[in-house]
């Protein structure tokens, strides 16, 4: 005996698959907003940065080492060109992918201030910029790795730095023309650089929140949609189904019509009446079976049942359930139980039997062989010894609306709804077909979908 290792899927898989694809979406849209504006205050950045270089080697005439922070410079808008390339070619945009860019930019910071000062330059105090951007886009376990490289790097400046040329402090203050003015210009730098670090966090943050929230809102509109969604297609399946159902009596009840219409004795008039009224019960009872499935949810709710119960209730309401048999592969207890959605997998698992049946002569039987699958789960072959399909209609024979059957006779939907459930289930639908030698069609269940209970499967 085992455990099942997950709680069994149902139809709701589905739309739990289609939630958290749109979960997913909206992750990666954050993320590319994120660094969408990241891009530009690297621009920004780029280009504050190269003015204040130009400011303070031509303006203030204090030599910098131009060659290696243009350098930095160039290192920095080549990213930037790299990581717009990249953007617009990949698919995802993950929390790693911004996390290093900011950890490039941190780097690429620390040698600007490398080569102007280290920490006696007053925009050193400029980490916090990356740290506060860092803490708005990315969770905690890519935030803290970021702040200890930018602790880091200030301290790596204070073992090693290139000091500004010696003739600063002298030039400065005969610049100035005052004793203790050089600091005076060190406490101007200091402010300069709070007030530029204040106008880039909070212009830079309200955007990237304004454009969040405007995200957000699309996206609440799109699961609104994937809601009604959700729901037109439970209806199309249901009218699908409903249609594929009813094919079979209506299809009887216009061929008894058609030989009321000739003289016949009153016998034979009194049999095809009976015909006539059993196959209306027929419809009333698909009808009312359908009416009542229509109010459960697009998911179709798991219910237990035996393996041997759900082959009994697939085979039941086939127009000739004698011809079926069931053949139980050894090791396979058909009082185990499995999980699925009842009425959808019943059906499904139906219309294979029917076609089958349909495929063959009148009088000939097709078998049922229920087996374990190969990944622990449970499988349902159907094996009919008919004309067999053609290579071009085997290619098409899941295709909605597809068939190869007389007019009137069925609407091309059996196979192709039949397929969505198991698919929806994790299972698959498989079908093997040769000419003159019939066809095989194998449904699987996956292991998730057995509930080992009291009568378990065999291992």
């Amino acid at each position: 005996m085992r455990s099942p290792s997950r709680e069994p899927p149902a139809l709701s898989t589905a739309y739990s698959a289609g939630a958290s694809r749109l979960e997913s979406q909206r992750d990666d849209e954050v993320h590319r907003i994120n660094m969408s504006w990241l891009v530009r205050l690297r621009w920004a950045t780029i280009l504050g940065q190269a003015l204040l270089i130009a400011g303070v080697h031509f303006g203030a005439h204090i030599r910098l080492p131009l060659e290696p922070l243009a350098a930095i410079l160039v290192l920095e808008a080549a990213l930037n060109v790299a990581t717009t390339a990249w953007q617009r070619r990949a698919r995802r945009c993950g929390e790693p992918v911004i996390a290093l860019a900011l950890a490039a930019d941190v780097c690429c910071f620390t040698g600007l201030l490398y080569f102007t000062g280290g920490p006696m330059n007053p925009f050193s105090f400029l980490y916090l910029v990356h740290i506060a951007l860092a803490a708005l886009v990315l969770p905690p376990r890519w935030t803290w790795p970021l702040v200890l490289l930018s602790a880091g790097g200030s301290a790596s400046l204070f073992a090693r730095h290139v000091p500004l040329p010696m003739d600063v402090m002298g030039h400065a203050h005969h610049h100035m023309g005052a004793n203790g003015e050089p600091l005076d210009m060190h406490l101007r730098g200091m402010w300069v650089a709070f007030a530029t670090a204040a106008a880039f966090i909070v212009y830079f943050m309200h955007r990237v929140t304004r454009a969040l929230a405007e995200r957000e809102l699309d996206l609440a509109r799109a699961r609104d949609r994937g809601a009604r969604t959700e729901k037109l297609a439970s209806m199309a399946t249901l009218a699908a189904g409903a249609a594929h159902e009813l094919g079979t009596p209506l299809a009887t009840i216009a061929v008894v019509a058609k030989e009321l219409e000739r003289p016949v004795e009153p016998a034979a008039l009194a049999a095809d009446a009976r015909l006539i009224r059993e196959q209306v019960e027929r419809c009333r009872a698909i009808l009312s079976q359908m009416a009542g499935e229509a109010g459960e949810s697009p998911g179709e709710a798991p219910s237990s049942i035996a393996v041997s119960a759900l082959v009994r209730a697939a085979i039941e309401r086939l127009p000739q359930p004698a011809r079926v048999r069931v053949e139980w592969a050894p090791g396979l207890a058909p009082e185990g139980s499995i999980q699925v959605p009842l009425h959808a997998v019943t059906r499904a698992l139906r219309n294979v039997l029917r076609n089958g049946l349909d495929a063959s002569d009148v009088g000939d039987s097709i078998v049922l062989r229920v087996s374990g699958g190969t990944d622990g789960g449970v499988a349902f072959e159907v094996v009919d010894f008919g004309a067999g399909m053609a290579p071009e209609v085997l290619s098409r024979a899941t295709e909605p609306f597809f068939t190869t059957k007389e007019s009137g006779r069925g609407m091309g939907l059996g196979l192709y709804l039949t397929r969505t459930v198991f698919d929806l289930l994790g299972g698959k639908l498989d079908i093997e077909s040769k000419v003159g030698r019939g066809t095989r069609v194998l449904c699987t269940l996956p292991a998730a979908c057995v509930a080992f209970g009291p009568a378990v499967a065999a291992r």
